[in-house]
């Protein structure tokens, strides 16, 4: 029954650790943070436990007290641990080490939960004791800080896919990621750490004391407000003190808080997970509880508000934000340690095999950065682009789930062992035709038609057939290109194949669409879209290959943010073109983001920055940054909802009623950041450098010294003077109310400026606000 319900990917790996059981005793899987390990723990007991006709005797081990009873309760969700209940016992590695003898009968499967926490002395002694039982590891993380590997435990590590792939395919959820500047006061503090605890993670001590202060903890809660306002998640604090300190802060700001650590009693922990998945409590503050074991699906932001170069603790840490639940978009992580700078984004490929033997250590240091991985593997997703980064004041948007996808498509693994084996194009023989094909995971590809595999690299293949034509295919199957007189291949970066034909001559073939060049083509990035320059001309990889041919400079090939444009006197005439300040657009193509299929023709752009596109068949689509493009219009249409002359006026009034209401937003927000800033100086004075006036706080200056004379503020106002006799009104943030030409200046307290312009003849002004 449990059988059943197990998805793809589960049922694969089940079937990777059945066969690893026939030539080891002791397997080790990794699936990443909340895909399913506790299901398919559950239908493996239940296998081993029906096919042991009821005399198997199965442990489950955890590594803390407090999980037995949450996987006791997780299991019986899968009808495990009923009817078995004398077969299948559930315990705490502490426990044992204290009770061998109490156990009960010798185990024939262990299954060790949370296994990269396998290398404690207890656990070793328990192989010693049953050697001939049959051991299961799972984790998220096979990795150590100490780069101490596993293998003194567990024979061989089998793989689940990546994250990246688990989100790609819609089974973890998207996310968007903030991050500390690299110059910020937080940056500075964290870089003052210096001590390092036994397991080579900063010191709790040390960390405590630098960082559990009521300013950080207030730039937590802004954080928060800015990026996850009305959301329920999580946060991961230092200490016990400084969870409840910030608690007890978020708390006192309208924020229902609560503080959970391991000394927090069963049944008052279970209480406030409920309350959490019910609503009634909007942020759960945590030291190092909900890092494993805990599985609430629609926690919607995690904050990191603890330093740590243990990647095993991040990814742990993140996971528990990219589960999927209903009508949650995406998982807002709030990365206020700079976690960002030492692992890159959660979706960066891992060499598990490595840190799995030991070669390799799960840990991240500074100023070095990216060193997890000394393969030279380029960091997933990340990208800094001035596109990517929108400012946040000390935190920076990294990446934003609506770029996420297009960003994981665009990733090239540089070296294929960081390829989880189902992504693995491998070659296979049929012993009875002595002919090859190619496999992926455990399917067939290609069925066993070649004379030769000449070279594999991660998604593609070239093969000889028995005419010999070399054929290129996919790890789909489906065929590139082929290639004729054809003495030898060889795969270049970039997803470039050069094939070498008769006497001298050299064939280039663009692997993304099958076409070739007899010149090596030049790759040219603009965002996530690239163009390939072969001499003079500019050939697009998509599917539908389009040359521009009219001799352009590079630069005049410009990244609009979503899309490329480039002049192109050969757009079809048939291509409406709007109207733009009375001329009308020169003939451009687009190469849109994300779009693999084709090119299309620059037909207008609206107020928001959104474009009309048309493609060859005369259809009309309306991009907007970030999403799907949308037909709309054509130009043979059926009815009036298609008519370009009926639509066009549409989308022009839709897209302005769009700028009207974005301008609005960031004028409502920039004036409520100004009184933000303006309420917060009640202790402003002037200052005085040279013979010019300024305005400051003890903490910033707010009006540089430009002015003959500024006095002292009242109810968030200053009179000033800008010449000998000539005084106005500004803001305490250097805002000009009132000119200044007047003789004399007073503003009482209830807001009303008095303002003299010659004796004798006075003007009241009831100022437009005022802050007491």
């Amino acid at each position: 029954m449990i059988n059943e319900h197990l998805r793809d990917y589960q049922a694969e790996i089940k079937t990777r650790l059945n066969e690893a059981w026939k030539a080891h005793r002791s397997v080790m899987v990794q699936m990443p943070t909340g895909t399913g390990k506790t299901h398919l723990l559950a239908s493996v007991v239940s296998d081993f436990v029906s096919s042991s006709g009821g005399g198997g005797q199965v442990w489950l081990i955890a590594h803390r007290r407090e999980l037995v009873a949450q996987i006791k309760e997780t299991l019986s969700k899968y009808g495990v641990g009923r009817a078995e209940e004398k077969q299948v016992r559930v315990m705490s590695v502490q426990w044992l080490s204290r009770h061998w003898e109490e156990a009960g009968a010798c185990p024939d499967l262990i299954v060790i939960d949370e296994a990269h926490h396998a290398l404690a002395a207890s656990y070793a002694e328990m192989w010693e004791r049953y050697p001939d039982a049959k051991k299961l590891g799972m984790t998220a993380t096979p990795c150590r800080l100490n780069r101490r590997g596993f293998t003194e435990l567990f024979e061989v590590l089998v793989t689940s896919w990546s994250v990246a792939e688990f989100i790609e395919k819609g089974l973890l959820s998207v996310f968007d990621y903030v991050s500390i500047r690299p110059g910020s006061e937080e940056q500075r503090l964290i870089d003052s750490l210096e001590k390092r605890g036994a397991d080579g993670d900063y010191q709790v001590k040390e960390m405590d004391a630098v960082l559990n202060r009521r300013p950080g903890i207030e730039r937590l809660y802004q954080s928060i407000m800015r990026f996850a306002a009305g959301r329920k998640g999580m946060v991961y604090a230092i200490s016990r003190d400084h969870a409840r300190r910030i608690a007890e802060y978020y708390s006192g700001q309208g924020l229902k808080a609560v503080a959970i650590d391991s000394r927090t009693p069963a049944p008052e922990r279970k209480r406030m997970v409920e309350e959490f998945r019910r609503g009634k409590i909007e942020v759960l503050v945590n030291v190092d509880v909900f890092s494993e074991g805990f599985d609430c699906p629609d926690v919607e932001f995690v904050q990191l508000a603890r330093p740590t170069l243990s990647l095993a603790k991040y990814l742990q840490q993140v996971g528990r934000g990219l589960r999927k639940s209903a009508g949650k978009e995406a998982c807002m992580l709030i990365d206020n340690v700079g976690l960002y700078r030492i692992f890159g984004l959660p979706t960066q490929p891992w060499n598990w095999k490595a840190m799995f033997e030991g070669r390799m250590a799960g840990k991240g240091s500074l100023p070095v950065r990216m060193n997890c991985d000394n393969t030279g593997a380029t960091p997933l997703v990340v990208d800094m682009s001035a596109e990517t980064v929108r400012d946040g004041g000390e935190l920076v948007m990294v990446m934003e789930h609506d770029r996420l996808l297009s960003s994981i498509k665009e990733q090239c693994f540089t070296d294929e062992t960081l390829q989880s084996p189902s992504l693995q194009l491998k070659a296979f023989m049929d012993k009875e035709t002595n002919l090859w094909g190619l496999s992926k995971g455990e399917k067939t590809v290609v069925d066993a038609t070649f004379k030769e595999i000449l070279g594999v690299k991660g998604r593609f293949a070239a093969a000889r057939l028995p005419s010999m034509r070399i054929r290129v295919v996919d790890d789909t199957g489906i065929t590139v290109g082929e290639l004729d007189n054809c003495r030898a291949v060889k795969f270049l970066k970039d997803d470039l194949l050069l094939a070498h034909c008769g006497g001298d001559t050299a064939l280039y073939m663009d692997l993304r669409n099958g076409r070739c060049y007899s010149a090596r083509p030049r790759v040219l990035r603009y965002g996530n879209i690239e163009l390939l320059q072969v001499n003079h001309d500019y050939c697009s990889r998509t599917k539908q290959v389009y040359t521009n041919r009219c001799g352009l400079h590079p630069l005049s090939i410009v990244w609009m943010g979503f899309y490329v444009k480039m002049y192109d006197r050969n757009v079809p005439p048939f291509c409406r073109r709007t109207e733009c300040g009375g001329f009308f657009y020169e003939p451009q193509v687009c190469l849109l983001e994300g779009d693999e299929e084709r090119v299309y023709y620059l037909s207008s752009l609206l107020p928001d920055k959104s474009i009309v596109v048309m493609d060859d068949e005369g259809r009309y689509y309306h991009v907007e940054k970030g999403c799907e493009k949308r037909y709309v219009a054509c130009n043979r249409p059926t009815d009036r909802c298609e008519d370009f002359d009926e639509v066009f006026p549409q989308l022009q009034k839709q897209a302005h009623e769009r700028v009207a209401k974005r301008l609005r937003e960031e004028e409502h927000e920039a004036e409520k950041k100004r009184q933000r800033m303006i309420s917060g100086s009640r202790d402003a004075v002037p200052y005085r450098i040279g013979a010019k006036w300024g305005l400051k706080t003890a903490e910033r200056i707010l009006i540089p010294p430009v002015y003959r004379r500024i006095m002292h503020p009242v109810g968030g106002y200053c009179a000033y003077q800008d010449a000998s006799c000539q005084w106005g009104v500004l803001t305490v943030d250097g805002r000009i109310v009132i000119r200044a030409r007047y003789m004399e200046v007073a503003i009482d307290p209830d807001g009303t400026a008095h303002l003299t312009l010659v004796p004798g003849k006075v003007e009241v002004v009831k100022l437009s606000i005022n802050i007491s």
